[in-house]
Parts: C-alpha cells; sequence; structure tokens
C-alpha cells in the first residue's frame, strides 16, 4: 500500500504547461490530495467466489494470465478478442464448446505499439495505437489478415495515450483522444474531443469537445444517442471532480479544463483569448449524471437484448471502473449499471462489486474492457491480474428482450446540420435591401487566382492577409470563408470570425486559432467544419480540380450576440436584420501531388 498527501499547489502547477500562463483572478482555493494505490494480491478462486452482484447471476473466469489486457470487441461469429497496451498486440480466443472457458491458449493476430481501442464493424476489424487507426479483414478462422493504416496523424498522448475507437450506427468510426494533461489549454484542437472519421480514413471532423478521456463509450439501443463516461481532473480532493455521464452530441462542448460537472469551476485553469470561466461556462453541457470522483471510468456497453439477461436489463447500459488512484478512500473497481428510462439515464448503481479486498487496502482487479458475447454473457477484462472474466444471469430467462439495434438516423442528422446550404452571402439571413457592395483584397492572392501553398493545411496553415473598404454605418464586420466545391460535405467552413470593430478594416497574416482574439481585440472566432475555432486552410483531396474558396465579408449595424465557439449557423442567426454591407473574394486551390508530411 503507497499512501502520500502531496500539497494541491506543487502538484497543480506541475500539470499546467507554460504555454499558457495563468492569470491573476483572484482565486484562492485550498484542497487536500491523497494518493492511495491499495496492494495488487492474486486473483484466487476464494477472492472470485467472494464477489457481489444481483440475485441470479454468477461469475468465472473466462481465461487467464492474459497479463495487461485492455479492451474487448467481439465478432459476429463470437470470436473474443482483446488488446493488451503494455505487450502491444492483440489476442483471440475461442470457446467454441459453449462452456464459457477460452478454449486452449490465446493466439497473437496483431501486433503494433500502443495497441489499445478495437472496433468491429461485419468482417472489418479496426485497432487504434496513438496515433494510428489500422484496418483489416477478419479471416475464417478469426485470425486478422493484414493491417492497413488508414490514419497516421492523431495527436500525441502525453497524459492519455489509450485511444478507443467504435463504429457508429451511421456506418463513421468514433474515436475518443484524450486530452494531453490534467487541466490545460490544448495547442491541438483534436485533443480531448470526439471525433468522427470516415472508414477510409480520408475525412474527419472534431464531433465534440471539452472531453479529459473518455474512454467508455456507445450508442443507445432505441434512440441511437451516443453516451459516454468521461475521467474527470485529479487534483482537487477526494470528492471532487465526479466522474461524469454525459450525452454526447454534434458540435457540443462539455467544460473540460475549465468547467466540470454540472457547474463547478477549475481554480486551476485560465482560458484563453480572455475568455471568462463564466462565458465558457455558458457554452458548456452540463454533465447529465456523476459518480464517485477519481473512480476512472473505462469501457461501456447498452444491453441491446437478445442475450441471457433479463428483459429488465434491456436499453441499459454497463460500465467498468478501473480504480482511483486519487482518493484517501478508494472508489471504483467495479461495474455499475446505468439505468435508463424512455432514453435518458436515470441512475448509476452498482453491478458487480468486491474486487477490493482487506478492507479496501488491497484489490485483486482493476476492471478495464467490457462487451457482450454472442452467448449473452458479459465479459470483463482486469489489466491488474491478467483475467478475463465472465458474468452470465444463472437461471432461465424469461421472455427474454427483444434485440434492439441502433438506428444511424440520429447521427446522420446530427452531422447534416449546416450541410447542402448556400454560400452565406446568398442566405435569407443575409439579405437586405441595398446591401453596401464591399471591395475585398488580400496581399497573398489576387481575385480568381491560386491561393499559396502557405495558406493551405498540407502546409502552413496560416491565415491569409485581407482588407477590404470601410462601409459607412458599420459597427462591425465578420468573415466567412466557405468552398463549395468539396464533396460529400458542401459547403465547408473554413472560417467564421465575427465582432471586428468597426475602425478595424484588415487583418494580418495567421492569426490564432481560438475562440476568442485578444489581437485584434474582442474579435470571436466560431466552429469550422473541421470542429475547431479559427482559420482552416484548403485541404482538397489530392489530384481534384480546383476548390474555389470564397473569403466573404460583411458590414453589421451591431456587434453580435453569439457566443465564441458559435458555429456558421449560428452566427448567422445573428446577423439577420444587420447586414447593411457584403462583398467577397474568391480564390482557388488544388493540391497535384501529396506533400512529403
Amino acid at each position: 500500500m503507497i499512501e502520500l498527501r502531496v500539497s494541491l499547489l506543487a502538484v497543480a502547477l506541475a500539470c499546467v504547461p507554460p504555454a499558457f500562463a495563468q492569470q491573476g483572478d483572484g482565486t484562492n482555493t485550498t484542497y487536500e490530495t491523497t494518493v492511495f494505490k491499495p496492494d495488487k494480491v492474486e486473483a484466487t478462486a476464494e477472492r472470485t467466489k467472494s464477489l457481489t452482484m444481483p440475485q441470479g447471476f454468477k461469475v468465472n473466469e473466462f481465461a487467464t494470465g492474459l497479463k495487461n489486457v485492455r479492451v474487448i470487441a467481439i465478432s459476429d461469429k463470437g470470436y473474443v478478442y482483446v488488446s493488451r497496451r503494455d505487450q502491444g498486440d492483440v489476442l483471440l480466443l475461442k470457446d467454441d464448446d459453449g462452456d464459457g472457458k477460452a478454449d486452449g491458449e490465446p493466439v497473437v493476430v496483431a501486433n503494433r505499439a500502443g495497441a489499445h481501442g478495437l472496433a468491429i464493424h461485419g468482417n472489418k476489424f479496426y485497432l487504434i495505437t496513438v496515433k494510428e487507426v489500422f484496418a483489416t479483414d477478419i479471416e475464417e478462422d478469426g485470425r486478422l489478415g493484414q493491417l492497413k493504416m488508414i490514419v497516421s496523424d492523431l495527436p500525441d498522448s502525453g497524459q492519455h495515450p489509450n485511444r478507443t475507437i467504435a463504429v457508429g450506427p451511421d456506418g463513421m468510426l468514433y474515436i475518443s483522444v484524450g486530452s494531453t494533461c490534467n487541466a490545460c489549454n490544448e495547442s491541438n484542437p483534436e485533443s480531448a474531443t470526439m471525433l468522427r472519421v470516415s472508414t477510409d480514413g480520408k475525412t474527419r471532423a472534431i464531433f465534440a469537445s471539452g472531453l479529459r478521456n473518455t474512454i467508455g463509450f456507445d450508442w443507445h439501443p432505441k434512440t441511437g444517442v451516443l453516451w459516454g463516461m468521461d475521467n474527470g481532473i485529479d487534483y482537487l480532493g477526494d470528492d471532487v471532480q465526479p466522474e461524469e455521464l454525459n450525452k454526447i452530441e454534434y458540435g457540443k462542448q462539455y467544460g473540460w479544463p475549465h468547467i466540470w460537472g454540472k457547474d463547478g469551476v477549475n481554480p486551476q485553469s485560465t482560458p484563453v483569448g480572455g475568455i471568462t470561466k463564466d462565458q465558457w461556462k455558458a457554452s458548456s453541457v452540463p454533465m447529465v449524471l456523476g459518480y464517485d470522483a477519481h473512480a476512472a471510468p473505462m469501457q461501456l456497453a447498452f444491453y441491446r437484448g437478445g442475450g441471457s439477461f433479463p428483459a429488465e436489463y434491456a436499453g441499459d447500459a454497463f460500465l467498468t471502473f478501473r480504480g482511483s488512484w486519487n482518493r484517501k478512500q478508494p472508489s471504483g473497481y467495479n461495474i455499475v449499471r446505468i439505468r435508463f428510462e424512455n432514453g435518458e439515464a436515470k441512475s448509476i448503481e452498482p453491478f458487480l462489486t468486491g474486487f477490493l479486498t482487506d478492507g479496501n487496502k488491497t484489490h485483486f482487479a482493476r476492471p478495464m474492457g467490457l462487451a457482450f458475447a454472442k452467448d449473452g454473457s458479459l465479459l470483463m477484462a482486469d489489466d491488474a491480474n491478467g483475467v478475463l472474466y465472465r458474468i452470465a444471469y444463472a437461471r432461465k430467462t424469461e421472455n427474454a428482450a427483444t434485440p434492439m439495434m441502433p438506428s444511424g438516423d440520429e447521427m446522420k442528422a446530427e452531422a447534416s446540420k449546416g450541410v447542402g446550404v448556400p454560400l452565406a452571402l446568398t442566405r435569407d439571413e443575409t439579405k437586405t435591401n441595398s446591401p453596401i457592395e464591399i471591395a475585398v483584397r488580400s496581399s497573398s492572392f489576387v481575385a480568381g487566382s491560386a491561393i499559396p501553398q502557405r495558406h493551405s493545411e498540407y502546409y502552413d496553415g496560416v491565415s491569409p492577409p485581407l482588407e477590404w473598404a470601410p462601409v459607412k454605418g458599420a459597427a462591425s464586420y465578420a468573415i466567412i470563408v466557405e468552398d463549395p466545391d468539396a464533396k460529400p460535405v458542401t459547403p465547408v467552413v473554413h472560417w467564421v470570425a465575427w465582432n471586428i470593430p468597426a475602425k478595424i478594416t484588415s487583418l494580418p497574416e495567421g492569426l490564432q486559432e481560438q475562440p476568442r482574439l485578444t489581437e485584434p481585440g474582442g474579435v470571436l472566432q466560431g466552429r469550422t467544419t473541421r470542429g475547431s475555432p479559427g482559420y482552416v486552410g484548403p485541404r482538397p483531396p489530392v489530384g481534384d480540380a480546383d476548390h474555389h474558396y470564397h473569403f466573404q465579408v460583411l458590414a453589421l449595424d451591431k456587434m453580435v450576440e453569439a457566443a465564441p465557439g458559435a458555429d456558421r449557423d449560428t452566427f448567422l442567426a445573428a446577423t439577420k436584420g444587420h447586414v447593411i454591407g457584403k462583398g467577397e473574394l474568391i480564390g482557388t486551390y488544388k493540391q497535384t501531388d501529396a506533400p512529403l508530411k
């Protein structure tokens, strides 16, 4: 057993990177924090028998000696795949005789450094490491074909290297990318997010942000809505912050690193660009349910019915908690049941407990992977002693629930918002009786010509310098950059910026990519199609014909009331009836050859 009390101030300073210095705001907070890691003991048969679960369920060892077993995925044929992070491989296990135990020794079917998240869709198998995603086919005997890399440039990991991946009901890959730190302003907008990626890896966008490390997520089998459990911030005390159950929706921001829970404020952090924590809170979605701080949520799986569990469990979710190390009284080390009613989460209650032993001084499992097997049992991976546990309903199930499969309609509808609409200058929101035509130009390119490579995401990705003619009576200006030639998402939004003061009629090259600018002061930037604020340069598919990029400038008779990070449509709705002038500069871009980087 290791127990250590440390200074919150020292830990907090160690956790904040130097890139964004802390600003004085009057915060004066003291917490007591504990590092307590219960000793690991052997997973004996006697200890396994002491586990507690609801009446009618039983647990047995499906496989042992698996070492650092992490994520579980089950194929349509019932093949069981598990990743091992420390060993950097994927194991295949089978139970062909149906006795509830793996047959023989596991078979290594893939080797990749940092192997962690697994996903299966039909006959396709996906494996994710820290920065790469691989795809392959499942062969007849369960072995895997040659792995093909489809993504190579996910963000570096830092504190949270354990990427997870799943195929959504809309046929898209969803990837959880954890934060690089405990609580900081990330420099890479894809860190601390949920990404939505095409199955060939060629297109991706930030689906949701402000998620510190949502390892476990799944779709409700009736509603098709995505739910996930986020790991909370450390070193804020024994009971802060709670682990967060979130309904994860397209374009939403979930609070991290500045706001936690429903309205909790992180005293360690400072938003960039002069954004206040109240403003950050107003733009954040509060958690739906909370659970004991530091319990460490891992893999989440909905029970879709059709298995051996009683019908009352259908539509509920199960989740592993790996267990705390930052709490005097340990939390987690268990499996919980998340009860849902009419598609909404109502409560979190214990399902399988007892891995903590000797008065919570020791443990014999740290629950990690979780998945329903083809026979309807629930498999749980323990990455401490390397055991794969099988939880089954031991009685005959009467009136078993009809199997449910989530529809992809919800996810498709969310991701299609703002797709197939006219360019900003021709939309109803920007119509005006007698608009003043604004001359727009750039020192980087002239109208109708090629945009220099440095402004492309293939290269430097810096915003081009822009200038425009002043408009009499304007209180502010706004910029929207769109590409109507992109497919299948049209138009692609590359930049949304507003509340440019009336006295400013030019912007320099290379503006910051953050929700609010301090130079020019107070300018707000919104969500692009990539899902991040600030300018995103051209990045058309290699070999495409010229794409046309419309740099559209609006003159408005007021400052616009839209929150930092708002999307194009939200911003445009706030401009209706206030546009007094508009103009555009069109540049082209094509990428003939793939760049070296």
